[in-house]
This record gives structure tokens, C-alpha cells and sequence, in this order.
């Protein structure tokens, strides 16, 4: 538990980075997923989980990356899609001078693979389902791409297939198109939902009320406080159905996923051993 303990640490201090930025500049983030579970369940991280994930819109992350580096801080950098070759997935924020390299990125040496948290954009579609539906479609297909180009391996024959057929179609060229579809909605005012499914969530599980992003409160999560939605423990109800039962003993295992982890030591020099 010591190991882990010690990772969330770090993944603390990186996230209270993260809320000093938004404070300051009046940007808006929530506490999503397991986060915002281990906030209202243990008041702080899950005792045996090692990630940290925010939602942003897509207005106050913009706004987060130019007050991010308006700061000019050493110890910190963003990583995402648009920046980053095979990389497309979520943004991080990550710390130098520490490592967590996962296996799938162990040889990548152009990769800034410090312990990290994740920012997941939060997205707007429309009260219509088919609209929903081709969106939800398209971030799929920006996930498997993403998957494919780590080297992931499909867990069903669908996925195989996709993923041979992703070697013969313009994949980059979708990509782009669904990424243009994802981001289409975002100025709606009324008649909308939120949605994230660049994730193995199923469609229902990424599919959001306004209401639960609506308004951001302070929460305690360990030394701190962070932004949470107003309406968090409706969006666990959501999101988890009884989410203050505990998982089963062997589930609570602390386990951290990464291939290779270090506190105190930048993660150029696992690499270049």
C-alpha cells in the first residue's frame, strides 16, 4: 500500500496544480468517474486505485492551456492528441522528474510518461438519438484507433475486424471527420446532453443530464478541496447505481498499472536504460 500512497501523492500535487490554474482564472473542471466515487466513498482517492480524472468542457480547457502556460512552470506539461504523435486519446497533465511508464508506451522515448492526471473533454450532443447514436459511433472509432496504434489486442472478433480494417481505410482522415462531429455541438444552449465515450463506457454510461455538470461546489478530497458537480451523488447514483457498496476484498487489491513507476526520478532515464 506504501507504493501506492506515494503515487497518489504525486498525482495529488499535479491536480492541486491543476486547481490553482482554474481558481485563479476562473475555469471550470469537475471531478468525474472514480474520482469523484473515492470523494464522496473515502474522501479522497479509492484506497487501491492510482489515477486522478477531471471533465472540462471544451471552452475551459482552451482557457486552461493558455493559463497553463502563462504559469511557465518546469514541473509540469500538457500532453495531448493534437500535439502528440499516436496519441490519440485523452489530455494529461503530467509531472517531470517522476516516472509511469505503462507497457504499451515503454519504447516510446518522444513520450513525456511522468504520473500523470487526466483531463476528459466534455462534450455537448443534442436531445436526439440518432444524432447521439453517430456520435457515439465516431468516438468509437477515435478510441480504436487510439488502441490500435499502442498495440492494443481486441478483446472480441468485431474489434479484430475493425482493427484489420483500419490498416486499409484512411484512418487519420476519419478520424478527423469524427472528431469534427464530436466537437459540433458544443455551442448548444438548450436541448442538450453532455456525453464522453472516448472510453469502453457503453453509450447509456457516457450519456450525462445537463444538470449534473451544471454547477461546481468545493469537495474534500484528502488535504484539499476540489471542484465537484452539485449534483455529485445523482451522478454516481447514474453513473453506479449503489456506489457506496464496496467492491469485493479481492478487488480492493491496490494494484498501480504502470510497467514502471518512480516517485523521485524523471523518466528519461528508464528509457534511455
Amino acid at each position: 500500500m506504501t507504493d501506492i500512497k506515494a503515487v497518489q501523492g504525486k498525482i495529488l500535487e499535479i491536480m492541486k496544480f491543476i486547481d490553482f490554474v482554474c481558481r485563479k482564472n476562473n475555469i471550470v473542471y469537475y471531478i468525474m468517474g472514480g474520482t469523484a466515487l473515492g470523494a464522496v466513498r473515502h474522501g479522497g482517492f479509492i484506497p487501491w486505485d492510482d489515477d486522478l480524472d477531471i471533465f472540462m468542457t471544451p471552452d475551459n480547457y482552451e482557457k486552461f492551456k493558455t493559463a497553463f502556460y502563462n504559469e511557465n512552470s518546469e514541473m509540469f506539461v500538457i500532453q495531448e492528441w493534437k500535439t502528440t504523435p499516436k496519441y490519440l486519446e485523452y489530455a494529461k497533465v503530467r509531472m517531470s522528474n517522476t516516472t509511469f511508464i505503462e507497457k504499451q508506451f515503454a519504447k516510446r522515448k518522444d513520450l513525456h510518461q511522468g504520473i500523470y492526471v487526466d483531463i476528459m473533454i466534455l462534450h455537448k450532443v443534442p436531445d436526439n438519438r440518432f444524432i447521439q447514436k453517430i456520435v457515439y459511433f465516431d468516438s468509437k472509432f477515435v478510441t480504436l484507433l487510439g488502441l490500435s496504434e499502442r498495440g492494443w489486442t481486441p478483446k472480441t472478433k468485431l474489434q479484430s475486424a475493425i482493427l484489420k480494417s483500419l490498416k486499409i481505410l484512411p484512418s487519420k482522415f476519419i478520424a478527423q471527420r469524427c472528431y469534427k462531429r464530436i466537437y459540433k455541438y458544443d455551442n448548444l444552449a438548450d436541448n442538450f446532453l453532455y456525453c464522453y465515450w472516448i472510453t469502453p463506457a457503453k453509450f447509456k454510461n457516457g450519456l450525462f443530464d445537463k444538470k449534473f455538470f451544471s454547477k461546481p461546489v468545493d469537495i474534500d478530497f484528502e488535504d484539499t478541496k476540489l471542484l465537484s458537480s452539485e449534483y455529485i451523488k445523482d451522478y454516481l447514483q447514474y453513473r453506479y447505481g449503489d456506489y457506496m457498496k464496496l467492491p469485493s476484498s479481492e478487488q480492493q487489491k491496490a494494484a498501480i498499472h504502470a510497467y514502471i513507476y518512480d516517485v523521485d526520478k524523471d523518466y528519461s532515464e528508464y528509457i534511455e536504460d
